[in-house]
């Protein structure tokens, strides 16, 4: 069972910014497809980005396209996925969630099906 971890939320003011992570220990996000999901108060869960780390290809909805941007480190291995979100606006105020599912070597970067979902991370923007 892989224990993905997201973190990097919290409360932040509109127009500003927050860089979310996921990682889990001795994880390789170079066979998985990653997706970022987001669930607003009374909302069902939302795509929001993907990202191949293996093929570099990412993917983003309209809602974030241009606000956000998803990436990986730059180690042999990628360790940790990163959501970077600026010009946040109340309405990005949800739990994010990161989730992976395994396709090595696939060029559409976003889970179908997925194997493992961390647990979230609040973030919250104020207006």
């Amino acid at each position: 069972e892989v224990q993905l971890v997201e973190s990097g939320g919290g409360l932040v003011q509109a127009g500003g910014s927050l860089r979310l992570s996921c990682a889990a220990p001795e994880f390789n996000f170079d066979d998985y497809a990653t997706g970022w999901f987001r669930q607003a108060p009374g909302k069902e869960r939302e795509r929001v980005a993907c990202f191949s780390s293996a093929v570099g290809t990412t993917y983003y909805e309209d809602s974030v396209k241009g606000r956000f941007t998803v990436s990986g480190d730059n180690g042999r291995n990628t360790e940790t996925v990163y959501l970077q979100m600026n010009n946040l606006e109340p309405e990005d105020t949800a739990v994010y969630y990161c989730a992976v599912e395994f396709s090595y070597g696939a060029n559409w970067p976003c889970p179908s099906t997925v194997d493992f979902w961390g647990k979230g991370t609040l973030v919250t923007v104020s207006s």
